[in-house]
């Protein structure tokens, strides 16, 4: 069957950006030193808002626990690691949904998908449900990182984002991107604005851990960390990716 010349073919829509924000326990914090600040937790609701309302992105994020509880560091202090582990699963679904609550307070839909089930309180992560809800304009949080001890929730990000196919994994820090050094401690520290995953991986320079940049590179997902501590900055790093240090 051939095409009427006079009728153009209707192109098929073009899929929205898909991002994978990984949030820090601790980026909810602010200054606290324990637990979660509704200011900091309102803004970083309003920041996601921002993005989402544009139209053109779909918005996936994968929650720390730190804030509220590290499980590797308390199996240095003599616990199970495995254990400590589930414990720090536990406080990312607290952080999961204090963040739902602020998006939905400003009329975000939103849906907690969990790695571990709890029926009363989340979704359990299904991989196409979790695309489907990306589809119908939802912002998903995955919660409870993969839902196995000895994984962090970088490798859960890298996982998550592989999963959903998503464009770019932002992870959202306390700085402006990768340094030599801590610039908290370091004021002569120099900030690398492109890295190769490989240059990360080789000098263990600590953006994420190691199999997270792994999986990142094997899959070729690319990763910009970026501070959340300045308003607006997320709009940014989407809009020009200029912002921060990009590994690629």
């Amino acid at each position: 069957m051939t095409q009427d010349p006079g009728k153009q073919m209707t192109p098929l829509t073009k899929r929205k950006k898909r991002i994978l924000l990984k949030l820090s326990g601790e980026a909810m914090m602010g200054e606290l030193g324990y637990g979660i600040d509704p200011r900091i937790n309102q803004t970083i609701a309003e920041e996601i808002k921002e993005v989402h309302n544009n139209g053109e992105t779909e918005v996936a994020i994968v929650i720390g626990g730190g804030n509220i509880y590290r499980g590797l560091e308390q199996s240095t202090r003599g616990m199970d690691r495995a254990t400590a582990d589930y414990m720090g699963m536990l406080a990312t679904m607290l952080n999961g949904l204090a963040l739902q609550d602020a998006l939905e307070k400003i009329n975000v839909n939103t849906r907690v998908l969990t790695a571990i089930e709890m029926h009363e309180l989340a979704e359990p992560y299904i991989r196409r449900r979790a695309i489907r809800h990306l589809e119908k304009g939802r912002v998903i949080i995955f919660v409870c990182g993969t839902g196995n001890p000895y994984f962090t929730t970088d490798t859960a990000a890298a996982l998550r984002g592989v999963e959903i196919g998503a464009d770019v994994l932002l992870k959202a820090t306390k700085v402006d991107g990768v340094y030599t050094s801590d610039p908290m401690k370091d004021p002569a520290a120099k900030k690398f604005k492109k890295l190769s995953y490989m240059q990360v991986l080789k000098s263990k320079l600590k953006v994420m851990d190691m199999t997270a940049v792994s999986l990142c590179m094997d899959n070729s997902l690319p990763i910009v960390v970026f501070s959340i501590k300045k308003k607006g900055n997320l709009k940014k790093v989407i809009a020009d990716g200029k912002l921060g240090t990009v590994i690629c």
